[in-house]
């Protein structure tokens, strides 16, 4: 059911992109900022539109936005629901939902949207760090890659 040596692989060719750690890194933070959005259906769609619209790593950023899946995405968007209680100064209530179409949540989406973004910039936060340094600490283990990340963080971008 889960393939690890495939996950390797795929996390292999993400930290070895031929891309700036920055850049790599900023994708990842923008899709895993739209994976906390309540816009489900349209997560993938989202993300390779940012990535097109803010030049950003097309591949990180849909793999960011995949981060929220079906096992974490209920638990999300309690957690959203509270923050965004806790933020407008509202009493605790009971998250109730019937189903995770947008015409389901419509009536908690001023809460929810304050929620989903603060949470997701938190977590994007996070993956842009843990991003970053993965692809430096990976890299160093490869000469040519360790001299081409060095040159590219002196720089501040991606070489030609």
């Amino acid at each position: 059911m889960l393939d690890k040596e495939k996950w390797k692989k795929n996390i292999r060719a993400i930290l070895s992109l031929d891309s700036h750690p920055g850049h790599i890194a900023a994708g990842l933070a923008v899709g895993v900022f739209i994976s906390f959005t309540p816009f489900f259906s349209l997560h993938t769609v989202l993300a390779i539109a940012a990535a097109f619209i803010f030049r950003l790593n097309k591949l990180t950023c849909v793999t960011g936005a995949w981060v929220n899946t079906p096992l974490t995405v209920v638990p999300a968007l309690a957690a959203s629901y509270k923050l965004g209680l806790v933020v407008r100064g509202l009493p605790p209530q009971e998250f109730q939902f019937k189903g995770l179409q947008w015409a389901h949540l419509k009536s908690h989406a001023v809460t929810l949207m304050i929620g989903t973004s603060l949470l997701g910039f938190a977590a994007a936060l996070v993956s842009y760090a843990l991003c970053y340094w993965l692809v430096v600490r990976f890299r160093k283990k490869d000469e040519t890659l360790a001299v081409l990340t060095e040159e590219m963080e002196e720089v501040g971008e991606e070489l030609e």
